[in-house]
């Protein structure tokens, strides 16, 4: 069988999309298969329907991988500053939110619309709806069964993704692709996810709804943002990024106090010995926060009563709160995947399998994970646009 085409792309999520657009409009005929109905699930409701799709922050040191160096190539050759240019182009309105993050002002579709009007621009043939029957190689091309026929390139491109967010058709088909043609594949785990509490810690699920400004530590990692406690345990822009870095049976320290300075609470005493300690809480906390903090620490009446040694115990204790996580809530809830597809197999310029020629990889596929905030979708850009050169 000949070629059918230049390239096929598997999946038509941001990476894929971004791929085939730029592939197509570098003269190269490219076919882009999703299973799915329509393309773009995952951009249609991230970032609550309006897209967070990069973030000005974006840097190599803010994902993880096996090889925290992987990701440098790509994203130094692909920007956030150069997919806004793409953006504005559509005359997409958009806003910076804290941190970077930037989103749509009007809806997420108007991102998929700008991705499948770019594929357009570059002829790529798009097909949704058809499960992939198989893929096989032989004689330098890639073979691939999809609803009734048979297309054949010299390069395959995999942009399936991670299992995360299955009711979106999410699945590992990346990881049986890679095992498949012989790429080792990191251990896949859910990331950017709400953790979940039992034991003593499963009184802090009476809080469901509360949530607070704090600072979530695991190991040496630390993040400043909200969390929010759930009926199941801990969530929150906070909590999902400290959950890319835990690993079960770690424990997840919260700093109930960012602003407060060392030594408040003796200060407190001796300013208002009559004064307790949910009131002072309460001064910056939710008020049922502020409580169940106050009667797990036991210090109840005035202060000027409680011993320093009690107050300093208590201060170090609202400075480090320690919860120990039962799990998370899976891949069901998940926004990303961390783990995947080793980048000791591919080449960080190309995202071409080293032993495999012809076949790339590249987006959440991947073993490279981007904090919360755009930085996934920066991801999937940039080592899309990368392959997209080396096709």
């Amino acid at each position: 069988m000949s070629a059918s085409h230049d390239a096929i792309v598997l999946g038509g999520g941001a990476a894929g999309l971004m791929c085939a657009a730029v592939a197509g409009q570098r003269g190269r005929r490219v076919l882009l298969l999703d299973h799915a109905e329509e393309v773009g699930r995952k951009i249609l409701i991230s970032g609550g329907g309006r897209c967070n799709f990069t973030n000005l922050g974006t840097a190599p040191e803010r994902y993880l991988s096996q090889n925290p160096h992987f990701a440098k190539s790509a994203l130094s050759r692909y920007t956030p500053v150069d997919f806004l240019a793409l953006v504005e182009r559509y005359g997409i309105a958009w806003h910076e939110k804290t941190l970077g993050q930037l989103f749509c002002d009007g809806s997420a579709r108007q991102i998929v619309a700008m991705l499948l009007d770019e594929c357009a621009l570059g002829g790529v043939e798009v097909s949704c709806g058809a499960a992939i029957g198989g893929v096989t190689h032989a004689d330098g091309l890639f073979h691939v069964a999809v609803g009734g026929r048979t297309a054949a390139a010299p390069a395959l491109v995999i942009a399936t993704g991670g299992p995360s967010i299955p009711k979106l058709g999410a699945t590992g088909l990346a990881y049986d692709l890679a095992r498949q043609f012989g790429l080792k594949v990191v251990q896949p785990r859910p990331a950017l996810v709400p953790l979940t509490l039992s034991g003593e810690d499963a009184l802090f699920q009476e809080l469901s709804g509360v949530s607070a400004d704090v600072i979530a530590r695991c190991g040496k990692t630390a993040f400043r943002e909200a969390a929010l406690f759930t009926h199941r345990g801990l969530s929150g822009p906070a909590i999902l990024q400290i959950s890319s870095y835990w690993h079960h049976g770690e424990q997840v320290g919260v700093n109930f106090l960012p602003d407060l300075p060392a030594g408040w609470l003796l200060a407190a005493k001796a300013a208002q010995p009559r004064a307790g300690l949910r009131k002072l809480l309460r001064e910056t906390l939710p008020e049922r926060l502020a409580a169940t903090l106050c009667e797990q620490l036991g210090i109840e009446g005035e202060l000027g009563r409680a011993a320093d040694r009690v107050l300093l115990a208590a201060q170090g204790r609202l400075a480090d709160w320690r919860f120990t996580p039962n799990g998370s809530e899976g891949f069901a809830k998940a926004e990303v995947t961390a783990g995947g597809i080793s980048t000791a197999e591919l080449s960080s310029k190309t995202m071409e399998a080293k032993r495999v020629p012809g076949l790339h990889a590249i987006g959440e596929a991947v073993d490279v994970t981007g904090w919360l905030g755009g930085y996934n979708f920066q991801w999937a850009w940039a080592s899309g646009w990368a392959a997209a050169q080396a096709l």
